[in-house]
């Protein structure tokens, strides 16, 4: 009964992940280091509260922030 709800809020907090994973990359790719930055807080926060409420597992999550700030922080020494 209850399962419909779930995935439904489920599969609503993943597709939030997966787009602010995008909005995140984008400035990667064009250059833009501050807002390549702040995208990277946003996308680190949902991701935390995925693995908090066990939507996401947390090593998922630490993967997923650790790749991303990996190329954040490529884009900052660069610049």
């Amino acid at each position: 009964r209850k399962t419909i709800k779930r995935t439904a809020a489920n599969q609503a907090v993943k597709s939030r992940i997966r787009t602010l994973r995008k909005k995140a990359l984008s400035p990667i790719e064009s250059g833009d280091a501050a807002t390549a930055s702040a995208s990277l807080n946003e996308f680190a926060s949902a991701a935390d509260k995925a693995a908090k409420t066990k939507v996401l597992h947390k090593n998922s999550s630490s993967r997923l922030k650790s790749r991303l700030a990996t190329k954040v922080r490529a884009l900052t020494k660069k610049a």
